[in-house]
């Protein structure tokens, strides 16, 4: 079992999770970072007594450090502070939570570093999964999946050669508005975008999950992460959100994971593998499911998936510039900037006008994610 972890992004939503699976099995953070919140940093370090703790604004970093005078704790400001709680040496993983493609840069500098990645940033691989893989590989490093999808199609693979794999299929909820239709989805409020049917996550996610852009992140951070043909790749919908995702073998055969839609579960199973750890969390009762459906998903009226699905196929830099234009469209839309239909619209727009390059590096990858934003910002000024 991993030892002492540090988390990017500990005072998210899988951040406050990682800390409490740590919590109950005893293992150490060394480091802790987030953008702002330092009420919370500070409460945290009080708790783990990490030795590095990142804060993205300088002028918090400086408030932070005040506030933790006595403690031994170095408190460092911006992406330098990020990539030092990625690369601390005593750290055997690195848990990345962050939110967007801010987590990019951190998880290649602790892949540098040698650490094991424990992936709770799609946006990595979305943007930069054929780069991120080939320097894991190269670094001997591991990606174990935290996305509770992810995490049931690794399982599901287990002790099985994927070259036997059919297809993987992965579930979604079908968020808030499943079933509701065009007319419908123009009335769709912001408070009621924010209210996932099951699982518990922050704002930006859960917005992703309501247009059904996740699975489509989801989808993307599959072919990486299992390098499996786009083809060979399915999404259904399961409101119960019970079977988290689950692999077809050539045989016939389908292997699924279940488990209660507690994000502790597949962060528990990232940080024992290839151990499992008992806890005291929520178990799941199958005589209280009731009935498990399935259904295609709605692409006319969620169309999010579809454009997800078309930057796979385009490839090169096309999903960083999807992935930015939809960052930027969820940040106008819980802003109240936009209406719910616009976000598809303005991701798609985006995607029309970018010239897409081949082979890219990094820095290729990050030049398009901020030309994307710029090509937003100037559309709704």
């Amino acid at each position: 079992m991993i030892k002492t972890i540090s988390i990017l992004g500990s005072t998210g939503s899988i951040g406050v999770q990682t800390l409490d699976v740590a919590r109950n099995l005893g293992i150490r953070v060394a480091g802790i970072a987030a953008n702002s919140s330092i009420d919370k940093l500070e409460k945290q370090a009080k708790e783990f007594l990490p030795e590095v703790i990142a804060v993205g604004d300088e002028k918090l970093a400086m408030e932070l450090a005040q506030r933790l005078k006595g403690f031994d704790v170095e408190v460092i400001a911006g992406i330098e502070g990020f990539k030092s709680v990625a690369s601390i040496e005593s750290v055997d993983t690195v848990v990345t939570s962050i939110v967007g493609i801010a987590g990019l840069i951190p998880t290649m500098e602790a892949i540098k570093h040698k650490k094991n990645i424990a992936l709770a940033n799609k946006e990595t691989l979305v943007t930069a999964g054929e780069i991120v893989m080939r320097e894991a590989q190269k670094s001997g490093v591991k990606i174990l999946p935290v996305d509770s999808e992810h995490s049931a199609i690794f399982q599901s693979l287990m002790g099985n050669n994927i070259e036997d794999v059919s297809k993987i299929v992965l579930t979604a909820s079908g968020g808030p508005f499943r079933g509701k239709n065009r007319e419908e989805l123009e009335k769709v409020t912001l408070a009621q975008a924010l209210k996932h049917p099951n699982w518990s996550m922050g704002s930006k996610i859960t917005i992703d999950s309501a247009t059904l852009m996740n699975k489509g992140l989801e989808v993307i951070e599959a072919k990486w992460l299992f390098g499996i043909d786009t083809n060979r790749i399915k999404v259904i919908v399961h409101p119960q959100s019970i079977i988290h995702s689950m692999v077809e073998y050539v045989d016939g055969s389908v292997i699924a994971q279940l488990g209660s839609p507690d994000m502790r579960l597949p962060i528990q199973f990232a940080l024992t593998y290839p151990d499992r750890k008992f806890n005291d969390f929520s178990k799941l009762d199958l005589l209280k499911c009731s009935n498990l459906t399935f259904e295609e998903p709605d692409m006319t009226n969620f169309p999010c998936l579809d454009l997800a699905f078309e930057a796979l196929r385009i490839g090169s830099t096309m999903p960083a510039a999807m992935n930015a234009a939809n960052e930027e469209a969820v940040a106008l839309f819980l802003k109240e900037k936009i209406k719910f239909l616009d976000i598809p619209s303005v991701i798609e727009s985006v995607m029309v006008k970018h010239d897409i390059i081949k082979k890219p590096n990094i820095q290729d990858i990050l030049d398009v994610d901020l030309w994307a934003r710029k090509l937003i910002c100037d559309m709704h000024i």
